[in-house]
């Protein structure tokens, strides 16, 4: 079957399915396979739950009542993707970057809703499934589409370009994450910059923090719609920290506006300002502008500030890599408060720079004076340390020694680490 029949089935029947658990009445169920599970195994379960169609891959399904056989699952499902993408000739914002391109999504989103009909990636949904999921969202209605795209290995932004075609693009940084699979530092600079390639091969532009001398380096020859601290840039802010909560100033055509959020640390200065410099761009009222970013409210452990009895939490644990690792912990060192502890979990997916970067993380920590250092996870474990800092190699052990303790009463705690270690199972108990 081809993609354009494909196509007009997927007309009658816009919903997509991937998971027997959450079929969709009248949805065509995809049979994907994984490293575990095979779902051309369960394409009649997905029509008995009410698909209407199953597309699948094994070819002894061939002539099965509602199967449709293709050659590969998974790339019917980018190919018509892609296909109803090109139905629709708006804004397609691709995001990619190592740290905070979820917030920043999530901002820009928050902004344009303000004056547009808006179809985003939800979650994390940003890799070679979600990004076709998110783009056959699109309705038509749908005045701009915001696509995250993310990835751990050479090629992948590239790939995930092709499929999405953005025509604006926004690399938020670069930094060290994901080494292993991108093999080096160096890797992830060229994975990353696939986005710029893309835009550039399309002469279509990109935001840019103009601070970002390495972003600069990689988008020569694109036409740059900037936003930083730099004077030069379309869209000056400054970053204005008020208690826990991150104010930028930020000067705007009829002069300079307080965007106030109720997100923490300054490294979010670029997230907000990215969001106000989208917003500017598609004609947004900055007075609308300011107030998006003021009502919204970080959620699943990024950049939250909690409140439990008599101790404050910033929760930050959704992910970590040494430069998100390192701006989290200058900024809470940078915050006054008379008690504080740090609870880090391993940074996963490092490769060779592993046992470095871990042990250039605790020396950080070591040279500040803090009632309280706990690490979690194999890796910590391995590191030297002194005396004072505790480890502990599970989660759970941490649990298990809190119930015991008080350490943690009157304190501004910073939690941080890999989605990997869960630390979000310590709220429970804080």
């Amino acid at each position: 079957m081809t993609t354009e029949q494909l196509y007009s089935i997927f007309c009658k029947y816009p919903m997509i399915s991937t998971d027997t658990r959450d079929i969709k009445k009248d949805s065509i169920f995809f049979a994907l396979k994984g490293a575990n599970f095979d779902g051309n195994k369960f394409s009649q379960e997905a029509l008995n739950k009410g698909a209407a169609y199953v597309v699948v891959d094994d070819q002894k399904l061939s002539g099965k009542e509602n199967h449709i056989v293709v050659d590969n699952v998974l790339e019917s499902l980018q190919k018509l993707a892609n296909y109803h993408r090109n139905q629709f000739d708006i804004p397609v914002i691709g995001i990619t970057g190592t740290n905070g391109k979820t917030t920043t999504k999530e901002l820009i989103a928050a902004v344009l809703q303000k004056k547009y009909q808006i179809t985003f990636t939800q979650g994390n949904f940003n890799n070679h499934i979600g990004v076709p999921l998110t783009l056959l969202q699109i309705k038509k209605e749908t005045e701009i589409a915001i696509i995250e795209m993310g990835a751990n290995h050479p090629g992948e932004i590239a790939e995930l370009c092709e499929i999405a075609e953005p025509n604006y693009g926004i690399i938020t940084n670069i930094g060290k994450a994901h080494l292993e699979g991108f093999g080096s530092f160096e890797g992830v600079i060229k994975t990353k910059s696939e986005l710029y390639d893309f835009l550039r091969k399309k002469g279509a532009p990109c935001f840019i923090n103009a601070d970002n001398e390495l972003l600069i380096k990689q988008a020569i020859g694109l036409k740059q719609l900037s936003y930083g601290k730099n004077t030069s840039a379309d869209l000056k802010g400054q970053a204005e920290e008020s208690g826990y909560f991150l104010t930028v100033k930020a000067l705007f055509p009829k002069g300079w506006l307080y965007l106030k959020s109720r997100l923490i640390g300054a490294y979010n200065f670029e997230n907000i300002l990215t969001a106000a410099r989208v917003g500017l761009e598609f004609d947004v009222d900055p007075l609308a502008i300011q107030d998006s970013i003021l009502k919204y409210q970080p959620t699943n452990n990024r950049s939250q500030l909690i409140e439990k009895k008599n101790k404050k939490i910033i929760m930050d644990a959704y992910n970590a890599n040494p430069t998100s690792m390192e701006a989290s912990l200058k900024n809470f060192f940078s915050i006054n408060a008379t008690h504080k502890t740090v609870i880090l979990g391993d940074m996963l997916e490092l490769g060779n720079d592993t046992q470095e970067e871990h042990q250039r993380i605790v020396d950080l920590l070591e040279a500040e004076k803090l009632d309280n250092i706990i690490l979690v996870g194999g890796i910590f474990a391995t590191t030297s340390t002194g005396i004072k800092t505790k480890k502990f190699e599970q989660v759970e052990l941490l649990i298990d020694y809190l119930y015991q303790q008080k350490l943690l009463e009157d304190n501004l705690i910073l939690i941080k680490g890999s989605r990997g270690i869960h630390l979000e199972k310590i709220l429970k108990i804080l």
